[in-house]
């Protein structure tokens, strides 16, 4: 997932060589979501990169997911090799979020439910 630049700054200078180990030394190329994005995969996600997606097709681009969504953290257990289609769906929520905050922040107008924190 390419960083946003309001987020850059807040992952490591060395981000690029810790997801490149996660992704193709630990994960060895391969999706390592076991239903973490809500997918009953059945075990292990068999995408791997390079190759068509086996449920979408498309050719699969290795991310490195935080599970707990905060890019500080780069701990090892915090980190997951995903394709694209487990990571979107691992975030979806965390957008939806971000998503209803920069609206109401456009348009100046405060969450009083909360939904945006």
């Amino acid at each position: 997932m390419p960083i946003s630049p309001e987020n850059r700054a807040r992952y490591p200078k060395d981000w690029k060589a810790i997801s490149q180990r996660i992704r193709f030394e630990r994960a060895e190329g391969r999706c390592e979501c076991e239903g973490e994005c809500g997918i009953d995969h059945s075990g292990r996600c068999q995408a791997e990169h390079g190759k068509p997606n086996p449920m979408t097709g498309s050719n699969v681009v290795l991310t490195t997911a935080h599970l707990d969504h905060t890019p500080e953290n780069c701990a090892d257990d915090n980190l997951k090799a995903m394709c694209q289609r487990c990571h979107l769906r691992l975030d979806a929520g965390h957008h939806a979020v971000n998503a209803r905050a920069t609206r109401y922040r456009k348009i100046g107008q405060i969450d009083l439910f909360g939904a945006a924190a």
